[in-house]
């Protein structure tokens, strides 16, 4: 086999590395902290310097970074081909490629999704501007363009999930504005006149339309995230025999659904919030409401880790779900070991600059059911909007007293948590 060759096999597992690390926001630091390796080995490892001599720590970077069963085989299949590479005698052609094996830069750092959306929403803004003006310009026999209705999509824009927009100009269509109805003849020039062109990219109902003022925010949540990405307790009614082995995180919804799984101890539920238009608006609080108390579900703790550690993510808010009246308290973080301190409310959203608020609710006592309310303002207007888990209360059981159990790979099978 050639030099070419080996170089090619090393380049092919570096890159399924780096494509792996990709998907995270997570630093070499911090990935190398939670794989117990140096920083610049793993980096080596990504930029095909290196090739590891064990397949262990390569198979717990792609748990880290969520790779599928099928990715996971590749990944070994690579591996192999890369470390059999690199253990062949190097041929008397070698330090022609030697530049070759360093060829491969390491990755720029990836840019978090919400500065990422900047650009799509600056183009899709771009475009929705070309179509208003193409809009304006009257074709030569006086006929409307068709393009001229186009705008009442453009909240979709802005990554909401509006099908459609409130009617921005307050008044009912006629007859001859349907797009069904509207005939290419000379009679339709009048109607062309009152140009909407003043009103056509307000955002907010007009005065006296008859309609409700929409929300400016939207916002998701995931009440399925674990803590630093590798830690979790579920609660099952079933012995361990019966429960299959714990899932990538990214499938921790299904797999909780399947086995009607409880959150164990505490829940996490990241929020991303999101302002719907350019305008600011400001996130005043964020309060808890508990709607149900029982005693703890019964059955057994399965634990979804074998321990990992880690910092706290900033923008993180603490609630003790055991409390009469529970509060958001914002708490601080660090990030590499540089420390980050509380950061209170408000914030402040558009559709430029979202936020991403860390809730962790915990419980020792009690079978929980709650949501949060979260408090806006913007424009002399001001509101609030429930969170919840798709139309139902968040769910966190206490595990206090209950048999606890982890996965033991080696084995196959859940064994006493130690």
């Amino acid at each position: 086999m050639s030099a070419e060759e080996d170089v090619d096999d090393v380049g092919e597992f570096a890159a399924l590395l780096r494509a792996l690390k990709e998907r995270t926001d997570r630093s070499y630091g911090s990935l190398a902290r939670r794989l117990a390796m140096n920083t610049s080995t793993l980096h080596r490892y990504c930029a095909g310097e290196a090739v590891p001599v064990d397949f262990a720590p390569v198979e717990r970077f792609a748990a880290l970074c969520g790779a599928t069963p099928e990715e996971r085989l590749e990944l070994h299949r690579r591996w192999l081909l890369a470390l059999a590479a690199r253990r062949r005698p190097r041929t008397a052609s070698a330090p022609e490629d030697e530049p070759d094996t360093a060829a491969d830069p390491p990755p720029l750092p990836r840019r978090p999704w919400y500065r990422r959306r900047r650009v799509a929403v600056g183009l899709a803004a771009a475009c929705a501007l070309l179509a208003t003006l193409g809009s304006l310009s009257a074709l030569p026999d006086g006929r409307r363009p068709t393009a001229e209705r186009a705008p009442t999509a453009g909240p979709l824009a802005s990554g909401t999930t509006e099908a459609k927009a409130p009617d921005r100009s307050g008044t009912s269509p006629t007859p001859s504005d349907s797009p069904t109805t509207r005939q290419p003849s000379a009679s339709a020039t009048p109607r062309k006149k009152p140009s909407p062109a003043p009103s056509s990219d307000r955002t907010t109902t007009p005065p006296h339309s008859g309609k409700k003022p929409s929300v400016p925010l939207t916002w998701s949540a995931n009440s399925q995230a674990w803590k630093l990405g590798c830690g979790h307790d579920y609660v099952v009614a079933k012995p361990p025999r019966q429960v299959p082995p714990p899932p990538t995180p990214q499938d921790a919804g299904v797999w909780a659904a399947t086995q009607g799984a409880v959150h164990g101890g505490e829940t996490l539920v990241e929020l991303s919030v999101q302002g719907r238009t350019d305008t600011a608006v400001v996130l005043n609080a964020l309060r808890v409401r508990v709607v149900g108390r029982t005693a703890p579900a019964p059955g057994n703790a399965y634990a979804m880790d074998q321990g990992c550690g880690g910092a706290v993510t900033p923008r993180s808010f603490d609630v003790n779900l055991d409390k009469d009246r529970p509060i958001a308290h914002a708490v601080a973080g660090s990030d590499t070991g540089v420390p980050i301190p509380a950061v209170r409310m408000p914030y402040r959203v558009s559709a430029e600059d979202p936020e991403v608020l860390l809730v962790t609710a915990r419980t020792v006592t009690c079978d929980c059911r709650w949501y949060l309310e979260l408090d806006w303002s913007s424009q002399g207007r001001k509101g609030t909007v429930r969170v919840d888990d798709a139309g139902r209360p968040f769910r966190t059981s206490g595990i206090k007293g209950l048999p606890r159990y982890m996965y033991d790979t080696s084995a196959r099978e859940w064994a006493p948590y130690s």
